[in-house]
């Protein structure tokens, strides 16, 4: 795990609700593609259901910091894309999963008219810095 220094309101800044503002730190930079709620057979994971899809996402992130020696410790940013905003509670809630408040990343949630498929309502990737 490397140095990471979270700052969650820089002076002049409102306070982050959700997330920190700025996170620093030295060391490899990992970034990983957005994830799907696909299972390792590539099937999706809880059609129309906000909640097992944002599982399933994070559970994949997870498997794909793992593969390069991360874990969400080392998780600087995170954007989500959402095809509507009323899946970002269920998005909140995997992520306090395996990120705790004092560990925050740095966070953006955009919501978009579609994914690659319409069956999927989101899709998250991540940026990690890991000691070099």
């Amino acid at each position: 795990m490397s140095d990471l220094t979270r700052i969650p309101a820089p002076a002049g800044v409102a306070p982050a609700a959700q997330y920190s503002h700025v996170v620093t730190g030295t060391g490899r930079l990992v970034a990983v593609s957005g994830q799907l709620a696909l299972d390792e057979d590539g099937r999706l994971v809880g059609e129309g259901d906000a909640g097992a899809q944002a599982r399933q996402v994070f559970e994949n992130l997870r498997r794909c910091l793992a593969a390069a020696g991360a874990t969400f410790d080392d998780v600087v940013k995170l954007t989500c894309f959402v095809t509507d905003m009323a899946h970002m509670p269920a998005v909140r809630a995997a992520r306090a999963a395996h990120i705790p408040d004092d560990r925050l990343p740095a966070m953006s949630a955009v919501r978009v008219a579609g994914l690659v498929r319409p069956e999927f309502l989101m899709e998250i990737e991540a940026l990690a810095v890991v000691d070099a």
